[in-house]
């Protein structure tokens, strides 16, 4: 019998001292959900690299869920990133996500360093050597490694990275050389089709991929979040999806129905054999945590702002416009 889908969220550190207690609050719930891990991003640029440290730490030595730190490569030399891997290893953590990272946006002749880390698949190796090099220099090293073995995840695109104009039989490809070079499982960029999991995942497992493909969701619950990923990311939402919520009655509804649309989607993903889902939260904890309370996975949490004296059985029935699903909240 399959065991139960595993549940992960991303973070974002916070880029202001007064953005901290919110974000804490958020992390606090979040965790509170058990997940199986929490993923904290890590700017390219390294602007907010010791932030991110600070988070992962703190994660590591308060909380009982396994942090994952990011880690970019994309302009800097192997030395940089090689320091990088060391601060972090130093400081307890023994999972990351191994990604390029964009290029800077404000220099459209920019070229990668000579000597650099040029791509997520050199970086996975180099995660790899980092590691051995220590466990070979130091016994101690050596015995924490067997103990917690080094995990490595990766980035993978569905229906191909529209920043970097490969299609997705490039993507399984790069996947299958992320898994050469040491990846030990892959969390999807975000998608708002069935299809476009379930169609990846058949390609990549029939390339040889056999490595864990998690699928990563965004809650659809605010349309101009929906299109301002498509700014950053270049992946776009159905129109119909965005016509839906614009069309909704008040900001309830709206949540409502985006609500319904991204558990119905979340289903389909795990009938379909997903091992895991990874929610990009945007440092939002409740539409994170209903979504997964929408296919089994989360536990009873508190109804959107203005209802606040009952939750929403979202396990029992999801909450669609004109359908009551409100129930007395527990004492």
């Amino acid at each position: 019998m399959p065991s139960r889908p595993t549940v992960s969220f991303e973070l974002m550190p916070p880029r202001r001292p007064d953005a901290a207690p919110k974000f804490w609050e958020t992390a606090r719930r979040l965790v509170a959900a058990r997940p199986d891990f929490v993923s904290v991003t890590y700017g390219a640029g390294g602007g907010d690299r010791d932030t991110a440290r600070q988070v992962v730490s703190t994660l590591l030595a308060g909380t009982p869920v396994l942090p994952v730190a990011h880690l970019t490569c994309v302009g800097a030399s192997r030395e940089d990133v090689s320091a990088v891997v060391d601060e972090f290893l130093e400081a307890g953590v023994r999972s990351f996500l191994a990604l390029r990272g964009d290029p800077p946006r404000d220099q459209p002749d920019w070229q990668p360093p000579a000597g650099g880390i040029h791509s997520a698949i050199e970086l996975v190796a180099l995660l790899r050597e980092v590691e051995a090099r220590r466990c070979a220099a130091d016994p101690a090293a050596a015995v924490r490694g067997a103990a917690r073995p080094l995990t490595v995840a990766v980035a993978t695109f569905p229906d191909g990275n529209a920043q970097a104009g490969t299609t997705r039989a490039q993507e399984v490809h790069r996947l299958l050389e992320k898994q050469q070079a040491g990846a030990s499982f892959a969390i999807t960029q975000l998608f708002y089709e069935a299809d476009s999991y379930t169609d990846f995942v058949a390609e990549a497992r029939a390339a040889g991929v056999t490595i864990p493909i998690l699928a990563g969701l965004i809650p659809t619950t605010e349309p101009h979040r929906l299109r301002r990923v498509e700014d950053l990311l270049g992946v776009r939402a159905p129109q119909h999806l965005l016509d839906a919520l614009d069309a909704q009655p008040d900001p309830q509804a709206q949540y409502a129905y985006g609500t319904a649309y991204g558990v119905e989607l979340a289903q389909r993903v795990l009938d379909a054999g997903a091992p895991g889902l990874h929610v990009y939260t945007f440092n939002k904890y409740r539409p994170a945590l209903d979504l997964l309370e929408g296919v089994h996975l989360g536990g009873r949490t508190a109804a959107p702002t203005g209802a606040s004296d009952v939750v929403h059985d979202l396990a029992r029935r999801p909450l669609v416009p004109g359908i009551p699903t409100d129930v007395p909240a527990p004492a």
